[in-house]
């Protein structure tokens, strides 16, 4: 859980919350050369976070050992009106959607996979082609490797609001307190599956002095 920022990240940021609790606990036997290495004794840990947001709850699955399953960082949002759902890195989301409640009557279900944008149009031309990945430097220099669209896209949206926070002289949607409140919940979650799940209280940072 201490590199849970991936996917722990997405759900603080959609929500627009903190995360003020977390219960963990581990799963299955960590091999002894790994456990030697990191300390770990859990090839798998699962996370409950509670946030500050009314009646909100995110769950948060970490395996980097252990488990026979192909590469993913996925994220699912369960809404009353929709639910988004992605699960495998290279196939597309699902979107479920639930018509309006009429007495007597179920609700009609709809099922979608959008191809989610990339938003490149939000960027410099200079970079908004890093957004999707390319094969670049065969011509300069006789070799070449592939480039851009680094986790979906999104390395050429965050420096660009990085630098331009510089520019503006304004702090950055992702700031020193937000980076370290995302941050701080994977560490108290692993402290919490050490501890056989017992409830971890998350600091703020926002209340330092």
């Amino acid at each position: 859980m201490w590199y849970s920022t991936h996917a722990l990240a997405p759900l603080l940021a959609l929500s627009g919350s903190r995360a003020v609790k977390v219960r963990c606990v581990g799963s299955g036997v960590m091999r002894e050369e790994l456990r030697a290495q990191y300390g770990n004794p859990f090839p798998i840990e699962a996370a409950m976070f509670e946030l500050d947001a009314p009646a909100l709850f995110a769950e948060v699955t970490v395996s980097f050992f252990g488990c026979a399953r192909p590469y993913m960082e996925s994220f699912v949002a369960y809404g009353e009106n929709a639910c988004y759902e992605w699960q495998m890195e290279k196939d597309p989301p699902v979107l479920f959607r639930m018509g309006p409640l009429v007495p007597g009557q179920k609700r009609v279900r709809t099922t979608e996979r959008p191809d989610p944008p990339d938003r490149a149009d939000w960027l410099p031309a200079s970079i908004g082609r890093y957004t999707r990945s390319f094969m670049y430097g065969a011509d300069e220099h006789g070799v070449a490797f592939e480039q851009g669209g680094g986790h979906h896209g999104s390395h050429p949206h965050l420096v660009h609001e990085f630098v331009r926070s510089i520019v503006e002289r304004r702090q950055p949607r992702i700031d020193a307190v937000t980076a370290a409140n995302w941050t701080i919940a994977g560490l108290c979650a692993h402290e919490s599956a050490l501890a056989g799940g017992r409830e971890v209280v998350i600091p703020d940072y926002r209340n330092l002095p």
